[in-house]
């Protein structure tokens, strides 16, 4: 198949990233949380617009009408005052003070953050302290503190509220900028000759927004609920002027006779409240680029299948695994493109295949498709089967599937520092992956991890088992990684460019002891890299992947000493050798050439 073809069965371009609303009112219980903070934002703007009574006339006669009464839809409270009214205007007092005071500490405490976190040292030291002393005090006394020595009244209210919430913001924003402050882009900017008030307000303030943007998300619901406390205490809003916490302390005299005058506003405080912590966590959702992006979705525990997907028959019934037609992709806001089509690979016992090509070919997708290791969402597998012993991974019951990894198929991955739990030591790792398929005590399973571990040669294992993996080098980590994937003797092992991130020298002792266990256990290896000279020492026969499609197969000496396909032709002639100089280039450039691809 030539590359012109290939270009034209490749999928259209990737769908965008998907969009702030879209992900906001993806979120159903944000979208329920802005919803109702809009209704009830807009109610208390339009409160001078709406045709309600004066909320603080009052009406002897009238006191105390229950909920629905002719005239007052909730009814009246101890001085005959409509409820309605009064609840629109206090909300509109309460949202307005909780705003100013979330506004006020996250300015104030935004600054003192970024300045402490970029400063660093003495400054950092006090500045942090100070704030630390600010939280020794529980803020609801502190704010009471603040009130009386200030005075009742609401300005007062919002004053000590959001003294009492600046150290919130002055921790979260200290934290984040402390670590950009060491970041490289910062030191550039630095060398570059910007000032530091320049750097704080160009590199380091708009990386830190977001954390200031979702802490004022999640607080100013705290703000209104603290602010209608020091009214209920009679330290807020004054008579006759309203707020949600003025109103319920005045009905708890009434809660027994009329608790419809306490219920209402304590309903609303409740709305408010809950509102603004449901639409946080949206908020949350929508600065997150890798929420964006579709990337941090909670996978579930296999590879989605579709259900109407094309299977086809086991055309190498003798082959331990087989994949015949697998087209694999992803869905991203509401759109499909595969990553992987129409690949069929078989892989015999003691064999070793070799799956090659260039970044973002597909090799990587095509591996965690066999296990059903690709995350969904946003992964499906469209079509094609993968057999296993003669049996279709891809229709067993999610509870086989599950005891097959490990135990039948194992993996190793490229970074082991990313796969190893960096909290636990690595004997203790490598025991758990050898109990989650067999029932052995704990002398055993320790006495078989550090056998593993020997096996795989890494030296003084018993002591090794207690280190942590960042204790460890590179090619130990790999070793690791090897030991696991070998703990439960699988039939398959699938490993996934695991020497690319090792020098040459350990990458070397990696394929050979990758060599040494295959034979010695009669593993089949599917071995994934982009590197040929890798692919001539350990591999039987090679499969080149371009565009997520398999372009040519065959045995490795065959296929490298006589590729038939040109993208097969290029990778080969992009091999640099030692001593070749300018013939090197002149023999790259022709097949680059657009004739050459035609």
């Amino acid at each position: 198949m030539s590359d012109s073809l290939l270009a034209a069965a490749a999928p259209t371009a990737a769908p965008g990233r998907i969009s702030s609303w879209s992900l906001l009112l993806g979120n159903r219980l944000a979208a329920i949380g802005f919803c109702l903070l809009v209704v009830l934002a807009l109610t208390a703007l339009l409160a001078p617009l709406l045709p309600l009574p004066d909320p603080n006339a009052t009406a002897p006669a009238e006191r105390l009408q229950p909920v629905l009464s002719e005239g007052h839809l909730l009814g009246t409270d101890q001085l005959g005052r409509d409820m309605l009214s009064r609840l629109v205007w206090g909300s509109r007092v309460s949202m307005a003070v909780g705003f100013a005071a979330t506004i006020v500490a996250a300015l104030i405490g935004s600054v003192i953050g970024l300045v402490a976190g970029y400063a660093g040292g003495r400054t950092d030291n006090l500045v942090m302290r100070g704030v630390d002393m600010l939280m020794a005090f529980p803020y609801i006394l502190l704010a009471l503190a603040i009130v009386a020595v200030l005075g009742p009244g609401l300005m007062n209210a919002l004053y000590a509220i959001a003294v009492v919430n600046i150290p919130f913001f002055a921790r979260n924003v200290r934290g984040v900028t402390l670590a950009l402050a060491r970041a490289e882009f910062v030191d550039a900017a630095r060398l570059s000759g910007k000032g530091h008030l320049s750097i704080l307000a160009t590199e380091v303030l708009p990386n830190v927004l977001p954390v200031i943007v979702i802490t004022m998300s999640t607080t100013a619901g705290w703000m209104i609920l603290e602010t209608a406390g020091l009214s209920f205490l009679g330290l807020g809003a004054q008579p006759p002027q309203a707020d949600l916490g003025s109103m319920l302390g005045e009905g708890r005299a009434q809660l027994f006779t009329a608790p419809h005058v306490s219920i209402v506003p304590g309903v609303m405080i409740f709305l408010i409240v809950i509102s603004l912590n449901l639409l946080g966590d949206g908020v949350r959702d929508v600065l997150d680029p890798r929420l964006r992006s579709g990337a941090l979705m909670r996978p579930g525990p296999r590879t989605e299948v579709a259900r109407n997907r094309n299977r086809p028959e086991n055309r190498a019934p003798d082959a331990i695994l087989n994949v015949e037609g697998l087209e694999t992709g992803f869905s991203h806001n509401g759109q499909y493109a595969p990553a992987v089509k129409d690949v069929s690979l078989h892989l015999r016992a003691g064999e070793c295949l070799g799956l090659i090509g260039e970044s973002g070919s597909g090799k990587s997708v095509t591996a965690l498709s066999v296990m059903g290791l690709v995350n969904s969402p946003p992964g499906l597998i469209r079509n094609g089967a993968i057999y296993l012993n003669g049996e279709d991974v891809l229709a067993m019951p999610e509870a086989k599937l599950i005891s097959c990894r490990g135990s039948r198929v194992a993996y190793i991955f490229q970074d082991p520092l990313t796969t190893l739990h960096p909290m636990h030591p690595i004997g203790r790792q490598i025991e758990e992956a050898i109990a989650a398929h067999q029932r052995l005590d704990r002398k055993h399973l320790r006495e078989r991890s550090i056998a593993l571990l020997e096996r795989v040669g890494i030296p003084e294992a018993a002591e090794r088992a207690r280190h942590y993996p960042h204790q460890l080098s590179g090619g130990q980590r790999q070793r690791v990684g090897i030991a696991m994937a070998l703990a439960n003797d699988p039939d398959v092992i699938v490993a996934d460019e695991p020497t690319t991130a090792l020098d040459v020298t350990v990458q070397a002792q990696i394929l050979d002891l990758l060599r040494e266990l295959q034979e010695e256990r009669g593993v089949a290896l599917l071995f994934i890299t982009h590197d040929f000279g890798v692919v001539s020492e350990i591999c039987d026969r090679v499969a080149v992947m371009k565009d997520g499609r398999v372009v040519e197969t065959g045995e490795t000496k065959e296929l490298l000493s006589n590729p038939q396909h040109d993208y097969t032709k290029r990778l080969i002639a992009c091999v640099p050798e030692i001593g070749q100089g300018r013939e090197f280039l002149s023999r790259v450039a022709p097949l680059f050439r657009p004739e050459s691809r035609s």
